[in-house]
């Protein structure tokens, strides 16, 4: 049962961490409210880490590859990429369809292993693909419901790309360090990744667009809204996967787009179309009979 509280600590947390950062984008350009997310995240996840160290000794020593750092490096940079592109998301259509669009991760992850991993895909798996497709184009339509956004279409694409190598690349820079138990070898990729984006993002912010971070430092509890979100949701999600299966975690997590169209009626007042909503369920559809397959 404690599996099943984590995972919904960790979908409902990540709902807001974009529910806030949807806040934030109205004041603060897209590079600056991706920052937020990351900026006081290294803070949290090294504590994390120090705790995980104290409560459950490990005497291995650590050793990082040059294989372990290249996968944190292009997956800190594709999960830049990705947030920049959901918050442009976000600016383009409401907070749930931008979620909701974003969520081809799932989908995009499915084909990526196939493609390029040899991984197999079952006849479910790929249906699970094409119900995923219709639904991103149920979802990419503007308010004219008879035009297809091709914009908000590639945006949510690419976002999802981005999402699921990051996601592929996390998986494999733990499968790097064998010697450490789960637990740890998710905290120290965390506090990688984490660390890399937020010094990448401050250097390149403080180079070419010092107002950004002056209009943050105007948003400063809502830019702390978002790293406490993202780093909790964190979290949640390294906990469920320590007590059961990352498909299973992974299906129940997709609540997270149920959660995002609680808080996009009730905190935002934004109005979903009926394809809105089809297109939103069959995603949740289309992920969980990819995850399955």
């Amino acid at each position: 049962m404690a599996w099943i509280l984590f995972t919904l600590m960790a979908a409902f947390l990540q709902a807001w961490r974009n529910a806030f950062q949807k806040q934030l984008s109205s004041t603060v350009d897209v590079y600056g409210t991706t920052l937020a997310r990351f900026l006081f995240a290294p803070i949290f996840a090294f504590s994390y880490l120090a705790f995980l160290y104290l409560h459950q000794p490990v005497t291995a020593q650590v050793s990082f590859s040059n294989r372990f750092w290249g996968y944190v490096l292009i997956a800190g940079i594709s999960q830049i990429y990705a947030t920049a592109l959901m918050v442009k998301l976000f600016q383009q259509k409401n907070y749930a369809i931008g979620v909701g669009l974003a969520k081809s991760e799932a989908i995009l992850a499915a084909l990526i292993a196939v493609v390029f991993l040899q991984e197999y895909l079952s006849t479910w798996g790929w249906v699970g693909v094409l119900i995923g497709a219709v639904a991103v184009f149920l979802l990419s339509k503007g308010r004219q419901h008879n035009e297809l956004s091709l914009r908000t279409l590639m945006i949510g694409l690419g976002s999802g790309l981005c999402f699921a190598i990051t996601s592929l690349l996390v998986r494999e820079a733990s499968l790097e360090l064998p010697m450490l138990p789960f637990l740890h070898r998710a905290a120290w990729v965390l506090c990688s990744l984490i660390t890399f984006q937020c010094i990448v993002l401050l250097l390149y912010l403080g180079l070419f667009s010092r107002h950004t971070l002056y209009h943050l430092w105007q948003r400063l509890g809502l830019t702390f809204k978002v790293s406490v979100c993202s780093f909790l949701a964190s979290v949640g999600w390294f906990s469920a996967m320590s007590m059961q299966s990352v498909a299973i975690v992974k299906t129940l997590g997709q609540v997270e787009i149920l959660f995002s169209l609680l808080i996009s009626a009730f905190f935002f007042k934004e109005k979903l179309a009926k394809t809105d909503h089809l297109g939103l369920w069959l995603v949740i559809v289309a992920a969980i009979m990819v995850i399955w397959a």
